[in-house]
């Protein structure tokens, strides 16, 4: 199903409650992976400061979040929900849609991809970061069942997954997708001397990457790159799926018809969105004002393209899919 120009009517069935706000806690730096978890919780907000976490360049300029830190969890048997950022991105990168989903019940989970996050760019342009991408939300989901000091509140049969441009890629994969890394060929010639180049033409090829049964259902925004599927390898994918495409797709790692070729591939009837004049980055929270001084090409959107409205209308029919297909309060 595609749908054009009307995510606006989203914003008249979804209204958050404004008298609490998202429960926070910080990964254990013991587990290996930075990130934060955002869950119900029956306190009003507060100010979270993110300390060393905090991200001080570009458009994802941070120090803090709205939340409650360590507040106690809200409910027992929540479904589970984890999110991707893009390349370069970080666990705080889609704050706005965790805290949106917090409060419709759901638990929600974020790390900083190592080797690909805003502090950490040490496999960024390596072939090998898309097979470990996927691992990645292997190990934070065996965290979240296992390790988390409030891993009894989760419903272990309601798991759901939130991925933006490499971590829409992500998505694809653990929804079981196979991706042919071979593909990248056409994008190597001799002259093109990128990591990811150097290591196809000499045979380093990552091995297939993870999939994982027991996400029930996934959002994919302008999942990129697109190159290593095909309708073939798409074909394995089984749980619904949302995905939302941008009219402009400017700064992405693919193109406009490379996004529309897989969203065209896809097996089922997946719920697709294209969203008028919106680019790449509009599914980026809205920038305060130091963010579009320090990264304006980030924070920069159409004339005529609203982000703060978008973003309400797109946390709303995320919450509604996952709602639908998960299941929460």
């Amino acid at each position: 199903m595609l749908r054009r120009a009307c995510w606006l009517l989203a914003i008249a069935v979804f209204s958050p409650n404004l008298t609490q706000a998202a429960g926070i806690q910080f990964l254990d730096p013991a587990s290996g992976l930075t990130g934060a978890i955002w869950y119900p919780c029956a306190a009003a907000a507060q100010t979270v400061p993110l300390g060393p976490l905090a991200v001080a360049t570009g458009a994802t300029l941070r120090d803090s979040l709205t939340g409650v830190k360590d507040c106690p969890v809200a409910g027992n048997r929540l479904p589970l929900n984890i999110i991707s950022h893009g390349r370069g991105g970080w666990f705080a990168g889609h704050h706005d849609t965790a805290a949106a989903l917090a409060d419709a019940g759901f638990v929600v989970a974020a790390i900083n991809h190592p080797g690909d996050n805003t502090n950490d760019a040490s496999h960024r342009n390596d072939l090998s970061i898309l097979a470990t991408r996927p691992a990645d939300i292997v190990r934070l989901i065996d965290l979240m069942l296992n390790g988390w000091k409030d891993s009894a509140g989760i419903d272990r049969e309601r798991i759901g997954f939130f991925g933006f441009s490499r971590g829409g890629y992500t998505g694809l994969v653990l929804a079981g997708a196979k991706p042919d890394f071979r593909r990248i060929a056409r994008f190597c010639p001799d002259t093109e001397a990128t990591p990811a180049c150097e290591q196809f033409r000499s045979g380093d090829i990552p091995g297939d990457p993870p999939h994982d049964p027991r996400i029930n259902a996934f959002v994919v925004a302008d999942p990129g790159p697109t190159y290593p599927f095909t309708s073939q390898n798409l074909a394995g994918i089984k749980p619904p799926l949302q995905v939302w495409r941008s009219e402009l797709l400017e700064g992405n790692e693919d193109d406009v018809a490379g996004i529309a070729r897989v969203a065209r591939s896809l097996p089922g009837t997946p719920d697709v969105h294209v969203v008028a004049r919106a680019g790449h980055w509009a599914f980026l929270p809205p920038c305060t004002a130091a963010q579009t001084a320090s990264s304006p090409r980030l924070c920069s959107d159409a004339k005529d393209f609203d982000r703060a409205a978008f973003h309400d209308a797109f946390n709303a029919s995320v919450v509604a899919f996952f709602r639908e297909h998960l299941g929460a309060r």
